[in-house]
């Protein structure tokens, strides 16, 4: 199991802009992808961006050019940079890490809430 730990939510206004912080631990291999996903207010969980263990990354199209991932695999910690912010973007933002080969996981933090005034 993969732990996982959230910081850097808040309140911003439009055009503002925040990170967000995860730290996953525990039992982490190689081959894996860690992602941000979100629950914006009365919705459904959706895609935000995902990163690879190689680097790769997946971006939904709502976000492309405003939202950067990475990841320190030497550190295990990643980061969402998002920039100009918009109401839309309002929603509890989580940390996943999956794996789909053994051995496999898709754990979950806690949720960060993260509100954009207009």
């Amino acid at each position: 199991q993969v732990q996982l730990v959230e910081s850097g939510g808040g309140l911003v206004q439009a055009g503002g802009s925040l990170r967000l912080f995860c730290a996953p631990s525990g039992r982490i291999f190689s081959g894996d992808v860690w992602g941000w996903y979100r629950i914006p207010p009365g919705g459904l969980r959706e895609l935000v961006a995902t990163v690879t263990s190689g680097g790769t990354r997946n971006y939904a199209d709502s976000v492309k050019g405003r939202f950067t991932i990475s990841r320190d695999n030497a550190k295990n910690t990643m980061l969402l940079q998002m920039d100009s912010l918009t109401p839309e973007d309002t929603a509890v933002y989580y940390c996943n890490a999956r794996r789909i080969l053994a051995p496999t996981y898709n754990d979950w933090g806690q949720g960060t809430q993260v509100t954009v005034s207009s």
